[in-house]
């Protein structure tokens, strides 16, 4: 939805006003709490006896955000690990920006210099066995193998998402940590966003009316020349080889300790990548990624199944291609040339279940996403469309809300409005003459909006100390069966898309102790 910037002004004061008059009570009482605003929102307090140790596996891009977002007073970072000489480097380093600190701007050049570098998790584990949980962001194919190992050292795991390559290794992850009585944390960062937690508050009061659509996206431009970050080596083998001559040298000695004549040989045998090419550009194969619907997608859908009260999806259908990368005529020649095998471009379809669909079939609401890559004017979001308002999450960082017109009330996207008290109690929207946004818009502004990664890990932390030797008692936001759901449903689309088929989703699949998995049912796959 494209605005004015008077017009997202309007509905960001819209949205603060209407939290700041149903969430009243509780923003007073998390505004006068000691701790921060993460653990006054979602329920959690300092750590009693120091920081949790911990060992972060996978320094890459989305380890970088980590350790930058990771907080000192709850964890402790004794190790780190990363196949890659370049990632070690740039998790000390970082890359020069505020996304990406690395340890020394973060901790301090000194403290950061204690932290120690290894190769992979095995050298982590064996170098430092008193360290009580890790913190894993390697590439997809790895995540399952890389958390049982640690689980089975004795580890608590918060896994980024996806959660696994597939079904079934979510299943074992989920079984491991329960043989081992450790805590499996899955990374979907929203469940920790206090912007996302307010927005459902207003879903839930059911000041947003009934939800029947919601529709979600992540379109980006990668048709410009080197413009895709998921390739960063470039198209030729000779600027592959200058840009990561570090990360081979260190891997050729390492393949040659481990007996290893051949580099792919010992990356393909040890970790699960079939080329040095394949570590790197991971994100763009199917063996060792997951495709736009689980780098993405899984965000979105992640997002849509909190506003639906985490409900189980009922069936799915799409299409995907590959459109741009590898045809012929469109792009540079070397665009044309890419030999990537995930799709490009996305577009699925969801049904979830609305409150009384046990009683009615007819109570759905449906759920698009669209994921493309040749262009950006909607980046990335969700809008849910109500019959009483309509909400804009907007890259996560800002909410957005409209009330809809009636006969008596006005609405739309230039309307101010407010929140009154409806005739059975609950909050409803009304329209407003005011020409500014009220004192209860002021409270409920929290400032610079934090995207859940910090909180999430400190969630983890205090859920380690206070639950740690009873961890199915753990008040985890996503734990492994959430991560797993969230899994299946980015995972089944791409079965869908692969197989053109509109697939039922099967109560067995999120059932960690069936074996049931959509990727071996034989009405998916023939």
């Amino acid at each position: 939805m494209q605005l004015t910037p008077e017009q997202e002004q309007l509905g960001k004061d819209n949205f603060r006003d209407a939290v700041g008059i149903t969430r009243r009570k509780f923003l007073v009482g998390a505004a006068a709490a000691g701790s921060t605003l993460g653990a006054a929102y979602f329920g959690y307090g300092a750590l009693t006896g120091g920081p949790i140790k911990v060992g972060f596996i996978g320094t890459g891009d989305e380890g970088s955000v980590l350790l930058t977002q990771h907080p000192p007073e709850y964890m402790d970072i004794v190790a780190i690990a990363d196949l890659r000489a370049k990632n070690r480097v740039r998790a000390l380093q970082g890359d020069g920006d505020e996304i990406r600190w690395g340890l020394n701007r973060k901790l301090g050049a000194q403290r950061a210099q204690q932290v120690k570098l290894f190769r992979d998790h095995k050298e982590l584990l064996n170098a430092h066995k008193d360290i009580e949980a890790v913190v894993i962001a390697v590439p997809l194919c790895q995540h399952a193998q890389v958390a049982i190992d640690c689980l089975k050292a004795g580890k608590h795991v918060l896994t980024e998402k996806l959660m696994a390559h597939n079904v079934t290794q979510c299943k074992q992850m989920i079984r491991t940590a329960k043989e081992e009585k450790k805590l499996l944390a899955v990374g979907h960062q929203r469940h920790y966003n206090v912007l996302y937690d307010n927005a459902n508050a207003l879903i839930q009061n059911g000041m947003l009316g009934d939800l029947k659509f919601i529709r979600a996206q992540w379109h980006r431009n990668n048709s410009f020349p080197g413009s895709d970050s998921w390739r960063p080596g470039g198209y030729t083998a000779e600027s592959f080889a200058n840009k990561f001559k570090q990360d081979i040298a260190g891997l050729t000695d390492f393949a040659k300790e481990k007996g290893y004549s051949n580099l792919d040989e010992f990356l393909q045998k040890e970790f699960g990548y079939p080329s040095m090419d394949r570590l790197v550009n991971w994100r763009l194969y199917n063996n060792t990624g997951g495709g736009l619907m689980a780098e993405l997608g899984s965000h979105q859908l992640d997002a849509a199944s909190i506003f639906l009260d985490k409900v189980q999806p009922i069936a799915c259908m799409g299409y995907g291609g590959k459109n741009f990368y590898g045809v012929k005529g469109i792009g540079s020649k070397d665009q044309q040339s890419d030999d990537r095998d995930i799709d490009d471009h996305v577009y699925m379809t969801f049904e979830f279940p609305g409150k009384n669909f046990a009683e009615d079939k007819n109570d759905v609401c449906i759920v698009t996403y669209s994921s493309i890559s040749t262009n950006r004017s909607e980046p990335y979001g969700e809008t849910v469309f109500g019959s009483r308002g309509t909400l804009i999450m907007k890259q996560e960082l800002e909410a957005i809300l409209f009330k809809e017109a009636t006969a008596n009330s006005k609405g739309g996207i230039d309307q101010r409005l407010y929140a009154i008290d409806g005739s059975d109690g609950k909050p409803v929207l009304a329209a407003s003459a005011s020409a500014g946004p009220t004192k209860a818009a002021a409270s409920a502004d929290v400032g610079k909006v934090s995207r859940g990664y910090t909180e999430e890990m400190e969630h983890f932390a205090f859920c380690i100390r206070n639950f740690g030797k009873n961890p199915e008692e753990a008040p985890l936001r996503c734990p492994g069966k959430q991560g797993m759901k969230d899994a299946i449903m980015a995972l089944t689309s791409n079965l869908a898309m692969k197989h053109k088929k509109r697939i039922v989703f099967k109560d067995e699949w999120f059932d960690p102790d069936s074996d049931a998995v959509p990727e071996t049912d034989k009405e998916i796959i023939g």
